[in-house]
């Protein structure tokens, strides 16, 4: 169910700024792209784990400021995640 290291590493890859770069809001706003997707998978088999839901709110909110910060201090790159990322705004 939870991301595994090689592809947590690839996201970190993808959308660091340097090479060291793990907390960026880009890399942020990947790794919880990548988890918020995974527990959508598993709701449509266990649509009444509420305690995981709640879990999975908490992320899109956290995700949600994230991008509302990228986007008002770095527009460019605000763009550029949703387009790569695929979400809707």
């Amino acid at each position: 169910m939870a991301i595994t290291k090689e592809k947590k590493q690839e996201l970190i890859g993808s959308f660091s700024r340097g090479d060291q770069d793990t907390g960026s809001p880009e890399v942020q706003i990947a790794l919880l792209t990548a988890r918020i997707n995974d527990l959508t998978g598993h709701f449509k088999t266990h649509s009444k784990d509420h305690a995981s839901r709640r879990g999975l709110l908490m992320m899109v909110s956290k995700r949600s400021g994230l991008l509302k910060y990228l986007r008002l201090h770095d527009r460019k790159k605000y763009l550029e995640v949703l387009s790569r990322l695929g979400i809707r705004k």
